[in-house]
């Protein structure tokens, strides 16, 4: 199991709020691992952990009958998955991604503890996590190790990670998906806000190579309501363009655009097979991974 990090990703307030979760879904948790191993992942193997005392219900099949023999009670072999899983955290680390409205935690950051919850979870099931931080291009690269002393490396490079330059979802999809021959896992977090025709393609790229694929959409409440002062100035983070307008005039409009990208994005990716996740960042990360968890573990 991982140990507790330094990084301000993984503090210990969110191993603690990480154990909890772990607690009180446990199964949760192991059944979405292992529900993405059932089928599109093969090649995993079951090796001996440990035994425990027999339980009614418990199926005689794995019970040890060398230990009952030599201390007349009924014990039962235990035994741990280990899969060849490679999943691939990719984070957007373009400058909308700093945008943070009333004081709240910005897009980035919650996107990062959201990634580093991931990886915690993932190397606790001792599969193979990599890293990639993206704006107008891929940033940095750690590629997926299954080791527990990985998780180091990925909150150190984690740590690096600021918001900078304009964004291109697309291209790094792309890239990435020639990278990444073998089937694996991608978990894309962003904020979207980018051509969302082209994200698609992209995305439909990993698809086409027979990945999974999981997309949490990160999105500051104000992103949805427009909740506004009377009167404001808006610059865009990436391009510094500005502009004056009164958002009580056009809250209405900004909203069902919003929504409609929303729908776009959640009919496609079931149409396409891909798990679309979208979040606000007034939600603790850990309420958001738990309501998803649930969700998935109800698929398998």
């Amino acid at each position: 199991m991982p140990k507790p990090s330094t990084s301000k990703y993984l503090t210990p307030e969110v191993l603690s709020r990480l154990k909890s979760l772990e607690i009180k879904a446990r199964l949760v948790v192991e059944g979405f691992i292992a529900g993405l191993h059932r089928s599109p992942y093969h090649g995993f193997s079951v090796e001996f952990a440990e035994y425990r005392q027999y339980m009614p219900g418990d199926s005689i099949r794995h019970v040890d009958w060398k230990v009952y023999a030599k201390s007349d009670r009924f014990y039962i072999k235990e035994f741990e998955v280990k899969t060849n899983l490679k999943g691939y955290l990719l984070v957007d680390c373009s400058r909308s991604m700093a945008f943070a409205a009333e004081d709240r935690i910005d897009k980035l950051t919650y996107s990062l503890q959201l990634a580093a919850a991931l990886s915690f979870l993932m190397l606790k099931q001792r599969d193979a996590v990599g890293l990639v931080g993206f704006a107008e291009k891929i940033n940095s690269y750690i590629p997926p190790r299954s080791a527990v002393s990985h998780l180091h490396v990925l909150l150190r490079e984690m740590d690096k990670y600021q918001a900078s330059a304009q964004t291109n979802i697309a291209d790094t999809l792309h890239q990435m998906a020639e990278r990444i021959r073998r089937r694996g896992l991608i978990i894309l977090i962003s904020d979207l806000l980018d051509d969302p025709t082209e994200i698609m393609a992209g995305l439909k790229h990993f698809r086409h190579n027979k990945h999974e694929l999981i997309i949490f959409h990160v999105l500051d409440p104000r992103e949805r309501d427009f909740s506004f002062p009377l009167e404001a100035i808006f610059k865009d983070m990436e391009t510094g363009e500005q502009i004056n307008t009164l958002p009580w005039q056009i809250k209405g409009d900004y909203q069902e655009v919003v929504a409609e990208v929303i729908d776009r994005f959640s009919r496609e990716c079931r149409m396409s097979r891909i798990d679309y996740v979208p979040i606000d960042t007034a939600m603790p990360y850990d309420y958001a991974l738990f309501a998803y968890l649930n969700k998935r573990s109800r698929l398998y």
